[in-house]
């Protein structure tokens, strides 16, 4: 059995305190699922958000062992202008779609070779578990069967810029290392469009799948570090009547250090919590296989949009509904 060792765990959440409602569970779950010290920080938006998560952590973020941090985004912006201040797209970056400061901000907070493990707030730990060793460099990035390299105009701008992507990128979790390439970083995010990129959420994702194909790394094991897929069987089982509880139970738990719930499925993590499902009882402590990157062709993405433009003449999304 490996035995954790006594240095902190490096572990960032960029998130508004309007994901408390499914995000308090996830961290929670954290704190009380890590086997090794961790020391979190949590980067967020005003004061009143910075307010609301000091006192979410500070009713559970006690554990021997463990830091917790919380910072808005004036306590980050006067670190950005110093560190970023030869980089302007990156500078200019920060101001644009929250969630791309999950890119930008957790290195501010960061000394020069230091692990920054880097986790969305619905990410749910239902074991108790260790993380994986965070590589000296490279990436490691959750897999997924799909993709969310979106939008359709900003992917076929990186393709037409020659940009390679990994496929199957998920960025529940991420692991990197002090400092990232800042120039290559710079210089991609101007490619892409710099200010004039749609202020979506998913360009975060285009981003994650450039570094990783620019520094290397690997997949972390999808069997153990598991992304919810909203699949469309899922969806029409759900548009059928299966709850959000009968999906999750479905799920083998016994073998997940996480599940990212992303899309609607972070919304049943505080329900199914309450009801004993993501009750893991595993010890989860050992390192896991990691799984190399594998290229995003353009004619897998021309296929792609091809088939969802055919999927919506036919009104399949209006028989699975929004969510």
């Amino acid at each position: 059995m490996p035995v954790p060792s006594d240095t902190p765990r490096k572990i960032y959440v960029v998130m508004s305190a309007r994901s408390l409602p499914y995000a308090q569970c996830c961290l929670e779950s954290l704190a009380r699922n890590a086997i090794e010290p961790i020391d979190v920080t949590l980067i967020t938006d005003d004061p009143s958000d910075k307010k609301a998560l000091t006192t979410v952590v500070e009713a559970f973020g006690k554990n021997p062992g463990q830091r917790w941090t919380v910072f808005d985004k004036a306590d980050a912006d006067d670190r950005a202008s110093l560190l970023y201040a030869d980089f302007p797209a990156i500078r200019q970056f920060r101001e644009g779609h929250p969630c791309w400061r999950k890119i930008t901000d957790p290195p501010l907070f960061a000394q020069a070779g230091e692990e920054m493990i880097i986790l969305d707030p619905d990410v749910y730990f239902p074991n108790r578990f260790c993380f994986e060793p965070t590589p000296a460099q490279g990436l490691l990035l959750m897999w997924q069967r799909p993709n969310c390299l979106l939008p359709e105009a900003t992917v076929r701008t990186a393709f037409e810029a020659d940009i390679p992507m990994a496929d199957h990128t998920d960025i529940g979790v991420a692991h990197a290392r002090f400092p990232l390439d800042w120039a290559f970083l710079n210089r991609l995010i101007v490619e892409l469009g710099g200010d004039a990129l749609p202020r979506s959420m998913h360009v975060e994702s285009i981003i994650w799948a450039a570094l990783a194909k620019e520094s290397g790394g690997a997949y972390l094991d999808p069997a153990t570090w598991y992304c919810f897929a909203n699949s469309v069987p899922s969806r029409l089982r759900r548009r059928f009547g299966q709850s959000g509880n009968d999906t999750l139970a479905a799920l083998d738990i016994a073998h997940f250090k996480c599940i990212h719930g992303g899309g609607v499925a972070k919304n049943w993590f505080p329900e199914a919590e309450r009801a004993g499902i993501l009750s893991g009882k595993a010890t989860l402590d050992a390192p896991t296989p990691a799984k190399p990157y594998v290229d995003f062709p353009r004619a897998k993405f021309e296929r792609k949009f091809a088939l969802r433009r055919l999927a919506a003449r036919l009104g399949l999304y209006r028989i699975l509904g929004s969510e």
